[in-house]
């Protein structure tokens, strides 16, 4: 009886590198395509609103995000970024419609969550040299889900853990000590 030859790490990553076929897109074409039909939903949206804006599309990570860009669009962007919030959601939902799959689409409006992300990284900084510093917890103020993604993520690039506890909307993230 024979045995099946051994499958080499190097004949495993060519066989994972196979052309996928068109049925099948890649995940960057599929996030591509999510970003395109979020481009034309926000087109029209802006085009029923009478808004001048610039969609910018591209794939950052594991998401699709967009980006609008012109005159004053703080109306989009709303109180604490509420209404850009209700309008990723929508577009969200948008390309659900379309593609059957729940997207995980990232939206900007003039650069806000561009300046939140840089705002947060700042935040997270101080607190992770508090926590280590003192060597106890820390709890931050209350955060969307936006937020407390980006402070998570800074938490575990400095070698932290965190966690987020409590309820909407009152959830917010922990800092834990090594």
């Amino acid at each position: 009886m024979s045995e099946a030859p051994e499958t080499t790490d190097e004949q495993t990553d060519e066989q994972n590198e196979q052309p996928e076929g068109p049925t099948r897109p890649s995940k960057v074409q599929r996030l591509e395509q999510e970003g395109d039909i979020a481009a034309d939903y926000l087109e029209e949206l802006l085009d029923i609103a009478d808004l001048d804006g610039d969609l910018d599309m591209d794939v950052e990570g594991d998401r699709a995000a967009v980006s609008i860009v012109g005159a004053d669009l703080s109306q989009l962007v709303g109180r604490n970024g509420e209404v850009l919030e209700a309008l990723q959601e929508l577009t969200r939902l948008a390309v659900y419609r379309e593609t059957g799959e729940r997207s995980r689409l990232m939206l900007d409006i003039s650069g806000y969550r561009a300046e939140q992300r840089k705002r947060l990284l700042e935040l997270a900084e101080v607190s992770i040299e508090k926590v280590k510093s003192s060597g106890a917890p820390l709890s931050l103020e209350p955060m969307s889900a936006f937020e407390r993604k980006v402070v998570h993520d800074a938490v575990a690039a400095a070698g932290l853990s965190s966690e987020s506890e409590g309820a909407e909307p009152r959830r917010h993230v922990v800092i834990l000590p090594a």
